[in-house]
């Protein structure tokens, strides 16, 4: 073979890569609306409004006989979802792997996703039980897409450009939360105006993040590509003996597993700040509801800034340093916010750029620095287990937030008390050897890690 063609075929090779990475992108382009709008904005007091409007005299409802209190309705489909979740992740993973078809398990999870979100449009009346389904089919759908898509930042990326393209994803899905949370907030203030009811500017709210999802993920299925499996060590197993053998395979990975501890905790404390940032906006600061739907669009839209930036620090500096930066940054913000002063938006704001421009480049390149600690042909496997510390494990944190409130009845000693997390998370993070992890997988190490 001649120079020419193999330089050729290097330049084809790339050029194809390129076309998967930017495919790739559009997957969380197509899904990160349905957390943004769905989850963080619209769900959750839509929900628990048909639930209150179906409950009896003392305020309960009773799914297949169970007394609940309607207002916790939508935490308990939440955590339904969480546990279905644990339940089939490590399932689909272990299947993506040993056939090797991701593409098509990913177009069944993200289309019985997105067919569940958009069915949200049938959500009204009394009927909090269709909602609850619904919630809970499409939370589990959105948990088990991921696990897919993140497998395949390492068959579409170099190890030296994973940091860029995991940066980039994050920075796609932020971009599009943001678009279609401004789309969705004028309907919604101003929905008088296209003579709609408030309940039905909510519901199609809700039923567009489906049909965005739905829509554009036609782009990675287009253009993502399948491989050909590695041939499993040992015979397929199923059930939950899958779970069991993959974290079995993990502790054969010690310095991994170490990563994936790290990462289970300081996400703990991301995903609890995100998820209770608006209680103490309202509750604490006594903010109005249009001044926290306003600050969950800034950090969507600095996220954006922050996911990229941070991708640059990481090639100059490497992942670990610049995540172990972020997380002296989510401490610092954390402090800030316990001494805001009630009822002063301003420095809400100030807060929430803070948040913003930390969080995506923290989740992006956790991701992408994971990447590099699987070993090769177990992709999908392993990132179910992440997808699992990243969505099916993110408990503690609540439970902390809420027995710190339960003691104390403060909100600032609450908010205060998630420093834990990212203190505990930066001195695991520390302590692991990642060039080391990354030979010990089996993968090249980048220059800078």
């Amino acid at each position: 073979m001649d120079i020419g063609t193999v330089r050729t075929d290097a330049v084809d090779e790339t050029a194809q890569r390129r076309r998967e990475q930017r495919g790739w992108y559009f997957y969380d382009w197509a899904c990160s609306v349905y957390s943004t709008s769905v989850l963080t904005v619209f769900l959750g007091p839509y929900l628990t409004a048909v639930a209150k409007h179906a409950a009896d005299a003392d305020g309960y409802v009773h799914p297949l006989g169970v007394p609940l209190r309607a207002g916790s309705f939508f935490a308990y489909c939440v955590s339904a979802s969480v546990i279905l979740s644990i339940v089939a992740m490590p399932l689909v993973g272990a299947a993506a792997d040993r056939s090797g078809r991701k593409k098509p398990l990913l177009a069944a999870a993200a289309y019985l996703g997105a067919a569940a979100t958009a069915g949200l449009f049938f959500l009204n009346g009394d009927r909090y039980l269709l909602g609850g389904l619904l919630l809970i089919v499409a939370n589990a759908s959105l948990a088990v897409s991921m696990v897919l898509y993140n497998s395949y930042l390492p068959q579409i990326a170099p190890p030296e450009e994973r940091d860029a393209v995991s940066s980039r994803g994050w920075a796609f899905g932020y971009a599009a939360g943001s678009l279609v949370l401004i789309g969705n907030l004028v309907l919604f203030t101003a929905h008088d105006s296209f003579g709609l009811s408030e309940g039905m500017a909510v519901r199609i709210c809700l039923a567009s993040a489906g049909l965005w999802w739905g829509a554009f993920t036609l782009i990675p299925l287009k253009r993502l590509r399948d491989r050909r499996a590695v041939a499993a060590a040992g015979p397929a197993v199923h059930g939950w003996r899958q779970l069991a053998a993959t974290v079995r395979d993990m502790r054969g990975k010690p310095l991994t597993l170490s990563f994936l501890l790290a990462y289970l905790i300081y996400n703990d404390g991301i995903q609890t700040v995100i998820s209770q940032a608006s209680v103490y906006g309202s509750e604490e600061l006594g903010l109005s509801q249009s001044t926290l739907i306003t600050a969950v669009l800034m950090v969507q839209v600095l996220a954006v800034a922050g996911a990229l930036g941070m991708g640059r620090l990481a090639r100059t500096h490497g992942a670990k340093r610049t995540i172990l930066g972020s997380l002296v940054a989510w401490t610092l913000t954390l402090a800030a916010g316990y001494f805001l002063p009630a009822g002063a938006p301003l420095w809400f704001f100030v807060l929430a750029a803070g948040i913003g421009l930390v969080l995506g480049g923290s989740q992006a390149l956790s991701r992408s620095l994971f990447s590099h600690l699987v070993p090769p042909g177990k992709e999908a496997e392993y990132f179910s287990a992440y997808e699992m510390s990243d969505r099916g494990m993110s408990w503690l944190g609540p439970l902390l937030f809420g027995v710190t409130y339960q003691l104390t009845g403060s909100y600032r000693s609450a908010i205060i008390s998630l420093v834990v997390f990212f203190v505990i998370g930066f001195a695991l993070l520390a302590r692991v050897p990642v060039a080391r992890a990354i030979a010990d997988a089996g993968n090249p190490v980048p220059e800078k890690i």
